[in-house]
């Protein structure tokens, strides 16, 4: 054979080799195949169960109709979960995350334990957002946020980037509220518990639609005070709840309180890993869309009490990287106003 030969023979020969992974379609590639989600809480919050409504009917919309399972994985303040998914899970479309959607803003503000970059993740969409709220229970002693301001009020947190310490903690610095913060609970419901059974008064950080799924007693048999609300417009429900930054002394203090009130627009933030195949990254994108239109999934979710309210993947993009890319100047000023030195006021390690 002469050399000419031979090299048509071994290019026709890497072109049959290659052409298997080039054909290989997204239904190919996600038939047979699991996808987890992985949520930054433990199980039974309303981060989890919107988690498994929608791995229920995501298979229904995803090419090769791959099945979906979740993986819990709670700690850290949700920056576990966070770190996994940037570094750890597969980059290939078969890991989906649903974590806090204060991690970009802990990204940017405080950092401990960030591994991760939110800018890099691709995100899927949202399934919803509702203010976030500060409570105290009813044996607390405590109405209102004034009550705050001279009355130490034991909350209870997970860990350092969780809406539990962030915002009390925010309050305690920028406008001297007395917030106790207690971390080093394993997960939101383990917290919640810790204040029914009076080793905390309060809870922060906590959105009215997860009150209204996990606790709706706390609403309607008055065994909590809603102190405070972060958000960009009160809940129709609680007209008469300040918002955080509606308790602001001077306009630094508001543009402050409205950066860490931010996150709330995230609601509850879907996303993939970073360096997916774009094609899988689309699939997914659609499949998540579709599943927040089926009628089958928007009934069980109202039986279940879970308030959807559909963010697509570009609103979603553009609130993570408004978050990211705020200006150094209010970044410094937020970071000097929330760094508490270990030990400092406003937290202490749970025993």
């Amino acid at each position: 054979m002469s050399i000419s030969a031979s090299l048509m023979l071994c290019g026709t020969l890497g072109v049959v080799l290659c052409l298997p992974a080039r054909a290989e379609t997204v239904e190919s590639f996600y038939k047979g195949k699991t996808v987890t989600i992985v949520v930054s809480t433990g199980v039974g919050g309303v981060f989890d169960l919107t988690a498994r409504t929608v791995a229920k009917y995501l298979p229904k919309y995803l090419p090769g109709k791959p099945t979906v399972i979740v993986k819990n994985m709670p700690g850290g303040g949700h920056v576990l979960a966070t770190n996994f998914m940037f570094n750890q899970a597969a980059k290939d479309g078969t890991f989906i995350g649903l974590v806090n959607n204060g991690m970009p803003l802990h990204q940017v503000l405080d950092g401990r334990g960030v591994r991760f970059d939110a800018a890099k993740f691709n995100w899927l969409g949202s399934a919803g957002l509702s203010n976030l709220m500060t409570v105290a229970w009813s044996t607390a002693g405590v109405k209102t946020i004034d009550d705050v301001m001279t009355h130490e009020l034991v909350t209870a947190a997970t860990g350092a980037g969780s809406n539990g310490f962030i915002y009390p903690n925010a309050m305690n610095i920028v406008l001297g509220t007395k917030f106790k913060i207690v971390l080093g609970y394993k997960s939101s419901p383990e917290a919640d518990l810790a204040m029914e059974r009076g080793e905390a008064q309060a809870r922060a950080g906590f959105s009215l639609s997860a009150i209204l799924q996990e606790h709706p007693d706390w609403i309607t048999d008055k065994k909590v005070a809603v102190l405070v609300q972060a958000g960009a417009e009160r809940e129709q429900q609680f007209p008469d709840v300040p918002l955080m930054h509606e308790l602001a002394k001077t306009p630094e203090q508001r543009r402050m309180l409205s950066l860490i009130s931010s996150p709330v627009s995230l609601g509850r933030p879907f996303f993939t890993t970073p360096d997916t195949p774009p094609e899988r990254v689309a699939a997914l994108r659609e499949a998540y869309a579709a599943t927040m239109k089926d009628g089958d999934f928007l009934t069980e979710a109202r039986q279940l009490n879970l308030d959807i309210k559909p963010m697509d993947a570009d609103r979603v993009t553009e609130i993570v990287e408004e978050t990211i890319n705020v200006p150094a100047e209010l970044i410094a000023k937020a970071k000097a106003v929330l760094d508490v030195p270990a030990g400092g006021p406003g937290a202490e390690l749970a025993k």
